[in-house]
């Protein structure tokens, strides 16, 4: 579309600009250009790029040498920074519209809690058992046992 304008601009007509394109491979009509030139965007992208405003508030400061800072709410995963937005400045959003702004910012959640414990001796012999937190996909046995 930027193409277009930029040959607009030049004094080109869009059917020209868009028979090249076409021969060119760009399958582009003239009526498609003014539909995209004349089309609202959804409603959805605009509640998506307000929650993506109100999380980059949140995870960054700027520091007085103009350079960001990640504060510590930056490090919240998708639902302690939904909780943190619907009490501060979004009541109303949606886990999935925080969580598709944290993609788009590069925002993941720091994991806390336990290690994993891999091996547990078992009482009554050498033989090993093998305990696997909930998050944690199996894994396939090896060797005989």
């Amino acid at each position: 579309m930027g193409f277009i304008d930029a040959m607009r601009a030049e004094g080109h007509a869009v059917e020209s600009t868009c028979r090249v394109l076409r021969e060119q491979g760009c399958r582009v009509a003239a009526r498609t250009y003014r539909a995209w030139r004349t089309r609202r965007p959804a409603a959805r992208t605009i509640s998506d790029a307000q929650v993506v405003h109100a999380i980059r508030d949140i995870a960054w400061t700027i520091k007085p040498d103009g350079r960001r800072q990640l504060t510590p709410e930056g490090l919240y995963g998708r639902r302690k920074m939904t909780a943190q937005l619907r009490r501060t400045t979004m009541p109303s959003v949606s886990a999935g519209a925080v969580d598709r702004a944290m993609r788009v910012l590069g925002l993941v959640g720091v994991r806390r809690g336990k290690g994993m414990r891999t091996t547990i001796p078992a009482k009554d012999g050498p033989e090993l058992r093998i305990c696997w937190i909930v998050t944690s996909p199996p894994m396939p046995r090896t060797g005989s046992g």
